[in-house]
């Protein structure tokens, strides 16, 4: 099977440049929405968050069509550099100054190219690229000069065919997960009502009134945590917007005697992100366990009252009541912003009898339990897929 240069069956297009002040963060007449890298998500584009700029500043080639590979190639992180997500939909809009887009020529398939960007092969090289020379950003040159097995395009439709139907299985299995999280909130309303309207007039309390410990987790700076170390060790990456717990993103640490007894977590304990970026500051989540894996500084451990159950807490979290709440809470000037526990303790909580409480969380675990075998199947349709990708790309499928 021969090789190829990317740059011998794609086109690299260059990012709409723009001035802050012509950004809208909302749709006007005129405007288009731009993608930048945070619209690149692990599985495909995220058409959330976008913002908006004149028509003027993007040229035709710089719409997004079906079928390109959109790259984060600049980035203040170096794990951001090199993401990418094909555009398997059209998308009326454009692409950021940040980011680059690789559209593939007659020559390739574009299912098959595009599989290529999601293989280890290619992080693997663009970590490398990233690394070895400290530039947090892509040049053009390290996108031309990748080089990719390419078959004959018959061979290539097939491979892609292979790799699109075990990819969709994935899909199938994630979306059943979230389904998960649905039947929660629905219980929950059931239960316990709408926060937001509170219709069963259950007692409202002062968040620092309700808890009984609190913590901010471990500093470590980058060079102390990794792969290679033997504690696991809890960073915001692992905590969703929707209260999920991530434990594939749990990085590891070496951690004292000390360190171990005052920064340990155990299940149950309630984590809140108190700095990220505005839209995601105030993330929670319950921890689910092992006891005794540590967590970072820009998360707090909160230990509540007795006769509060955190998964009741937890559900709070995602409706409108509780988020109005902690908007006015956020402070910031820049990129970062942080709610600190002066604010958070004042933040007001529904507490409905304790009875009903425990029900939900029984509840609550019942479903984990459904949902720790629904991931387990995930795992194993992850690591076929991985293996489906290495043969591909090898030439053995």
């Amino acid at each position: 099977m021969k090789v190829v240069a990317v740059r011998d069956i794609s086109k690299q297009v260059r990012g709409v440049t723009y001035a802050k002040s012509d950004a809208s963060a909302v749709p006007r007449s005129g405007y288009s929405p731009i993608l930048r890298a945070n619209n690149i998500g692990e599985h495909g584009l995220l058409l959330e968050d976008l913002i908006f700029v004149p028509n003027t500043k993007i040229s035709q080639k710089q719409r997004i069509v079906p079928n390109d590979i959109v790259v984060a190639a600049s980035s203040g992180s170096i794990s951001v550099v090199g993401k990418t997500a094909q555009a398997r939909i059209g998308f009326e809009g454009g692409f950021g100054a940040f980011c680059k887009v690789l559209r593939p020529g007659p020559d390739v398939d574009p299912h098959y190219f595009g599989h290529y960007f999601r293989t280890s092969l290619y992080r693997h090289v663009i970590s490398r690229l990233a690394a070895g020379v400290n530039i947090n950003n892509l040049r053009n040159e390290h996108l031309d000069n990748l080089q990719i097995p390419l078959p004959p395009l018959a061979e290539q439709k097939r491979i892609a065919e292979i790799l699109d139907a075990a990819d969709a299985l994935r899909a199938k299995r994630r979306e059943a997960l979230s389904e998960f999280d649905t039947l929660l909130q629905s219980t929950f309303l059931d239960m316990f009502g709408d926060p937001d309207t509170n219709p069963m007039r259950w007692e409202s309390r002062a968040f620092g009134d309700i808890t009984a410990a609190k913590k901010l987790g471990l500093v470590r700076s980058s060079k102390e945590f990794g792969w290679d170390f033997t504690i696991p060790y809890v960073r915001m990456d692992a905590v969703t917007a929707t209260g999920e717990f991530l434990p594939d993103k749990v990085q590891r640490t070496e951690a004292d005697e000390r360190e171990l007894k005052d920064y340990r977590l155990k299940p149950g304990d309630f984590l809140f992100n108190t700095r990220n970026s505005k839209q995601l500051v105030g993330k929670v989540c319950v921890f689910p366990g092992p006891e005794g894996w540590l967590f970072n500084n820009n998360l707090m451990r909160i230990r509540f009252c007795v006769e509060v159950e955190p998964t009741v807490i937890a559900m709070q979290f995602r409706f409108g009541r509780v988020q109005r709440e902690l908007e006015k809470r956020k402070a910031g000037t820049t990129s970062v912003f942080a709610v600190y526990w002066k604010s958070l303790q004042t933040l007001p909580i529904l507490v409905p009898p304790s009875d009903l409480q425990r029900r939900f969380a029984t509840i609550v675990e019942s479903v984990e339990q459904q949902k720790v075998r629904q991931q387990a199947h995930l795992a194993e349709l992850n690591t076929l897929f991985a293996s489906l990708q290495s043969r591909a790309f090898r030439g053995d499928l």
